[in-house]
């Protein structure tokens, strides 16, 4: 198994170069439209909608966990995609989700501003429009990058190759990536435990999501921690209030597709232990 993602800067032709490379290789191509059928499948459209390649607001990543479990969702849904077969993966931070897999290729693809605005005022968008187009865009991949990893969008090290689209053509780089998605190293079949922490890591993040949204693993005293060390199975570590939430966060647990055993090392901490 092995994936390629692809960050691309808006006006790049960076989606469309994706899909061919994936035709030309025959793997499964993972673009918007993949993730949200996925997600649907999966009960996350909803979520995952809400903060696809969008940093949420201000108030909301303050006042609410709406955003860390839409970000929880997604990460769960392309985890899974990945868990399908080869995949060639467009944006929503792909190649940071999937950097620690050795047979991951991970590519940027970039221009100038008068090249990205050409580019969409050839597709029919007025100067205005692309102008505009280029710097909402820009803005919110960048923002939900910063949001979601921590990570600068344009820094050259979290990739592998980074292409910059002022002077070559998209057939060229299509080339390029598939020549490179054929060399040896990059080729490197994922390990056993590679392909087998896909699912973990997707289990991880659902099991997260669904106790930030039952309110059990946040409060003044409750912190509820998630890992997942053997297939299907999770333990749960940190602290809460009462027994009451202890017993519902192993409820909450069982109650997630995937889940067969829950290993419950969640701590009481009583609000008034220091009164």
């Amino acid at each position: 198994m092995n994936f390629i993602t692809i960050s691309r800067k808006i006006g790049t032709a960076g989606s469309m170069i994706a899909e061919k490379v994936a035709g030309e290789i025959g793997y499964n191509f993972v673009d918007t439209e993949a993730i949200m059928k996925k997600a649907g499948e999966m009960g996350f459209s909803g979520d995952v909608e809400k903060i696809d390649e969008k940093r949420p607001s201000l108030f909301n990543r303050l006042f609410s966990h709406e955003p860390a479990i839409g970000l929880n969702r997604l990460n769960s849904v392309i985890y899974e995609l990945a868990n399908e077969g080869d995949a060639v993966f467009v944006g929503r931070g792909g190649h940071m989700l999937l950097r620690s897999f050795d047979c991951a290729l991970h590519v940027r693809i970039t221009g100038s501003h008068e090249t990205c605005l050409q580019n969409l005022v050839n597709r029919g968008f007025t100067p205005d429009a692309a102008k505009h187009r280029i710097e909402s865009v820009t803005r919110e991949r960048s923002a939900f990058i910063k949001y979601a990893f921590g990570k600068e969008i344009e820094d050259p090290k979290q990739y592998d190759v980074t292409f910059n689209m002022d002077k070559l053509t998209a057939d060229s780089v299509i080339d390029t990536i598939v020549q490179m998605a054929g060399s040896d190293k990059i080729k490197a079949v994922c390990s056993y435990d590679a392909l087998e922490s896909l699912g973990k890591l997707a289990l991880r993040d659902r099991v997260d999501a669904a106790l930030l949204e039952s309110g059990v693993s946040w409060g003044l005293n409750s912190t509820v921690n998630v890992f997942v060390e053997e297939a299907g199975q999770v333990i749960l570590k940190g602290s809460v209030d009462d027994t009451a939430s202890t017993i519902r966060a192993e409820e909450v647990s069982k109650g997630v597709k995937g889940v067969e055993k829950v290993i419950n090392e969640i701590r009481i901490t009583p609000a008034d232990r220091h009164a």
